[in-house]
């Protein structure tokens, strides 16, 4: 009798059993919780982002994702594209995009300028980002300043204009005023954002691209 009780008492020391039956035991992974509660999400339609003035490349796109198992990682993708900040850019799960076409890039010739202001020596055009301007008068010089962006051009005229200020709205080149000075007049066209300019002369006038 004694003998089968130390053995009943041995074998109850040596028991190997978990603590609580309802947790995994050592070794086994863990298994995402279930319920019947309804837990899901909407699903992702289209979302956007909106980049301010000064963005000219799309450098990366990063993309944070909870997995089912509740842990969170990351995917890059590297770009590097020219964008303009005035459209936004969109996330979307809709294979639709891929069947879309590129928009051709206009050329200066093929672009429809649309008069946005006029004087007596000079007249004002615009397409997108493009600046016409129609005259017969040379620019002496030609420079940026900022708060607000705005192009300062003087033109080589000693005349006696009158102060003109000209309000574009929804135009990339919002405002434009010119003024006279003592042996020549000044336009200053005032940006919608941060930009630079490069400035070319033509048989007609000069044009202004910004970028």
């Amino acid at each position: 009798m004694i003998r089968i009780l130390l053995i009943t008492l041995f074998l109850l020391i040596t028991l190997n059993a978990r603590e609580n039956p309802f947790f995994p035991t050592e070794g086994e992974k863990d298994i995402p919780l279930t319920s019947t509660k309804d837990m899901s999400l909407p699903a992702l339609k289209r979302a956007t982002i909106t980049l301010p003035s000064q963005a000219r490349v799309l450098q990366k796109v990063t993309i944070e994702f909870k997995n089912l198992d509740g842990s969170i990682e990351t995917k890059n993708i590297e770009l590097k594209n020219a964008i303009d900040w005035h459209l936004p850019i969109f996330i979307s799960q809709s294979y639709s995009a891929l069947n879309e076409s590129v928009e051709p890039r206009i050329s200066e010739k093929q672009a429809s300028f649309n008069k946005i202001a006029s004087i007596k020596y000079a007249t004002f055009l615009s397409s997108g980002k493009t600046l016409k301007i129609v005259t017969k008068d040379n620019i002496i010089r030609n420079f940026l300043l900022a708060e607000p962006h705005r192009i300062v051009l003087d033109f080589n005229r000693d005349t006696s204009l009158k102060s003109y200020t000209k309000n574009i709205p929804k135009n990339v080149f919002s405002v434009i005023r010119i003024g006279n000075h003592s042996g020549y007049y000044r336009a200053v066209i005032e940006l919608d954002g941060f930009y630079r300019y490069a400035m070319k002369k033509v048989s007609d006038g000069y044009i202004f691209t910004l970028r």
